[in-house]
């Protein structure tokens, strides 16, 4: 049985598992841990479920530090552009999501010098609108990070994780690309081996045939 290249592997699990194989979208978690004094990015991805039905969204981010039990208005997003809604942000936050579109799936933010305070819960909510042929739809969707303002970074289990997956994922292509090339020889080699055998089987017959006429010529001439 012959082998399946790697991409039309790919391709055949796409096929399979659609939803699963969106690549231009995927609802990846946001980072909980920021160094104090440094940038932050805090995401916030809702994907569409279906690409081709065209829509548009707005988005508003809301924060709750630590201690606190309500939630403040810190920024927004819509057609007009990006605005800081609470002072105390107030040219901090710069807009990390998606662009040149107002259809946002990609909502993140970037936090510039984070400080201590900025630990507490954020919430971002989607206000999107999905257009049919003859009707709208319109849908909410909420978000939560849990953040963590840290003096000194320190690294977590799902960084450990991830490593090591990279590692084992680049083993396991190498060792693929290996059994590959060993097939692959082996097939090329064997195809060799019959050439030669039918040419040597071919010169056979051609000297045989050859002495049979020989022999022929040699009795007539008798």
């Amino acid at each position: 049985m012959a082998a399946v290249p790697p991409l039309l592997l790919i391709a055949l699990l796409c096929g399979l598992f659609a939803p699963r194989c969106d690549g231009a979208c995927a609802e990846v978690d946001s980072d909980t841990e920021a160094v104090a004094g440094k940038g932050f990015k805090i995401g916030c991805i809702s994907c569409k479920r279906r690409s081709e039905v065209e829509g548009s969204a707005t988005v508003e981010w809301y924060f709750r530090p630590d201690g606190e039990s309500d939630f403040l208005l810190i920024y927004s997003y819509n057609e007009n552009g990006p605005t800081i809604e609470h002072n105390f942000f107030e040219d901090r936050i710069d807009w990390n999501g998606s662009k040149r579109s107002n259809d946002i799936q990609d909502a993140s933010i970037y936090v510039l010098n984070v400080t201590f305070n900025d630990s507490g819960t954020y919430r971002c909510f989607f206000y999107r609108t999905l257009t049919y042929d003859n009707y709208e739809f319109f849908d909410t969707v909420d978000k939560v990070v849990h953040l963590t303002v840290v003096a000194k970074a320190t690294r977590g289990t799902a960084s450990i994780v991830s490593e090591v997956m990279m590692y084992v994922s680049i083993i396991g292509l190498q060792l693929w690309l290996l059994i590959e090339m060993i097939y692959c020889y082996r097939k090329i080699a064997a195809a060799g081996e019959e050439a030669l055998r039918e040419a040597a089987n071919a010169e056979y017959l051609a000297i045989a045939s050859e002495s049979k006429d020989n022999c022929a010529g040699v009795q007539v001439g008798e």
